[in-house]
């Protein structure tokens, strides 16, 4: 399966883990300085001139977080006031969370780079207060009379550098919205933060370069269409290697019924390769045994979103090519592939966004079962699960869970599909019957209480590796605790980002534990045709389980 790699002389779990409180530096928090070259790994790289000219966004250059200059314009302390008090009028969310925190910390504990860090600036409440400060010092009466004795600070250099720091270990996951008596939600506050950023140039490279990469080809990773329908008849070469049955794909296909769109993680990286294979799999058994009519676009061949890093009108604008494609083949309903951040965007975005709809669009309705999706009339949208899961439900998908019985699965619920979509029971219910070996985690680390990935909303790269792996300690910890107990060997998970960056987090915390999407176990569980003899699973490896694999304890 997947690997990680840890980097030479990197700290051990057992050093990492021992969060020294005494040694967190004893000063207030009201000071923003940053020792950036004593903090490396924990931090990310600025995004290049390239991709802000690329995007026109402001001020690009080359600079560096250890460099005493950044290289603001000279109206930078305008520029970001400015921004805020658009925002305050035009978001009254904004306005409302920076005005009803009371402080209370209910939300301080709850979040992974909290946990994993010990950096008090890294609790949810702490790090809205960075923002806060700033908006009651320089846009509140009471904060301009009083200052800091009404928990104000002045806007300098120091402070941008500060929220760099930390609104970059933000992962937007949400999970401190969950515990909040007043239901702020710290990721609006985050994404805020970072649009502000943005007005002077200050963004991270691991955020805008996918961004630019999907407004210059369609997709994260800057395939071109014709690369991307020859990785496409390379994975199906594969397929056939591995299962001995060599699907079709239909690409920019007009009149079909439906247009799938996947993230592009699916068609570039391992794991999530093998999720993509299973699609491929599933809908051309549909397409044989009941006609599925399908297709996929090679312009619109991303469903992910780094515009919800970066400003709201980069959501829009990255995510408007999917209407768009879906108007040009005049499909019926759109069907989304295994990816987190799309689900946010897709579930409370896109409708609003990038509505009305095409008019050739209508509410999805199964070809092959009698369910009509309605929970997706406004975005005529539906997620991968509930269409397999619906399947499942009126039988029609021959399974055999026992070609996964070489895995003891347990299930990751990734933060966006789980906390914007309350999507829990769909994913356990397909691998519930893909898998006779499935447990689920502890109840406080899943559902709506989920433990991120740690690289999340951009944070997934190399340079920012101590910071990722500290953020994956609570999840990290969990996967062990259902090693130890059940022998798990396998974490599945619906999220392109997560199929990422958790195996170097199990390869970290829990060594032995590999990654894996639902779709690929669904199907190697699928009977393509009756009597047929499967060797192998969709990774070349045999289905039959070794009679020495560790069995754990149930």
């Amino acid at each position: 399966m997947s690997g990680g790699g840890t980097p030479k002389g990197f700290p051990t779990p057992e050093e990492l883990a021992s969060v020294d409180l005494q040694s967190v530096p004893i000063k207030g928090w009201m000071d923003p300085r940053i020792n950036f070259e004593g903090r490396r790994g924990t931090w990310s790289y600025p995004a290049a001139a390239k991709n802000l000219r690329y995007l026109k966004m402001h001020n690009p250059r080359e600079w560096s977080p250890t460099d005493e200059d950044w290289k603001l314009p000279p109206d930078w302390k305008k520029t970001i006031l400015n921004g805020m008090a658009d925002r305050l009028e035009r978001f009254r969310s904004f306005k409302i969370m920076m005005d009803i925190c009371v402080r209370c910390g209910a939300c301080s504990d709850k979040c992974h780079f909290f946990i994993g860090s010990g950096d008090p600036k890294n609790m949810p409440v702490l790090r809205a207060e960075l923002l806060r400060s700033i908006y009651r010092r320089e846009l509140t009466t009471v904060g301009k009379i009083l200052g800091g004795l009404a928990g104000g600070r002045e806007l300098t250099v120091d402070v941008l550098k500060e929220w760099y720091y930390y609104f970059f270990q933000c992962t937007e996951c949400r999970r401190c919205s969950v515990f909040c008596p007043y239901g702020i939600d710290t990721a609006e506050v985050t994404m805020i933060a970072r649009e502000l950023l943005n007005l002077v140039g200050l963004n991270i490279n691991w955020v805008l370069e996918p961004a630019a990469n999907c407004q210059r080809t369609g997709n994260h990773l800057g395939i071109e269409p014709h690369a991307f329908v020859d990785n496409i008849d390379f994975f199906l070469d594969e397929i056939e290697e591995n299962v001995g049955y060599k699907p079709e794909v239909p690409i920019n296909k007009k009149g079909a019924d439906v247009l799938f769109i996947t993230p592009s993680g699916d068609v570039f990286a391992d794991p999530a390769i093998y999720t993509l294979m299973g699609y491929f799999l599933l809908f051309d058994f549909l397409k044989k045994k009941h006609g599925f009519n399908w297709t996929m676009s090679a312009y619109a061949s991303e469903g992910g979103n780094f515009g919800l890093f970066t400003s709201n009108e980069m959501v829009k604008r990255l995510n408007a090519k999917m209407y768009r494609e879906a108007e040009r083949l005049g499909v019926k309903w759109i069907l989304g592939g295994e990816c987190g951040h799309m689900w946010r965007v897709v579930n409370q975005y896109m409708d609003t966004m990038n509505g009305p709809s095409p008019s050739n669009l209508v509410i999805p309705e199964s070809p092959f079962t009698p369910t009509i999706f309605t929970n997706a009339a406004s975005t005529k949208m539906v997620h991968i699960t509930e269409f397999t899961a619906d399947l499942i439900k009126h039988k029609k998908l021959p399974l055999d869970p026992s070609r996964n019985d070489r895995y003891r699965v347990t299930f990751h619920d990734s933060c966006n599909p789980a906390r914007a979509m309350g999507l829990f029971e769909e994913p356990r219910y397909i691998l519930q019957n893909a898998c006779n070996n499935f447990w689920d985690m502890p109840r406080s680390t899943i559902r709506e209480s989920t433990f991120c990935c740690g690289g999340g909303a951009g944070l997934g790269n190399d340079e920012n590796f101590e910071m990722r792996m500290r953020g994956g300690l609570p999840r990290g910890n969990a996967v062990r605790y259902m090693q130890k107990k059940h022998g798990v060997n396998v974490l599945s998970c619906i999220c392109a980002i997560d199929k990422a960056t958790l195996p170097p987090v199990c390869d970290y915390w829990a060594p032995g534990v590999e990654v894996a999407g639902v779709h690929e176990l669904l199907a190697n569980a699928l009977v393509i045709k009756e009597g047929e003899v499967r060797e192998n699973n969709l990774r070349g490896e045999p289905l039959a389980v070794e009679s020495d694999q560790t069995e754990g304890q149930d």
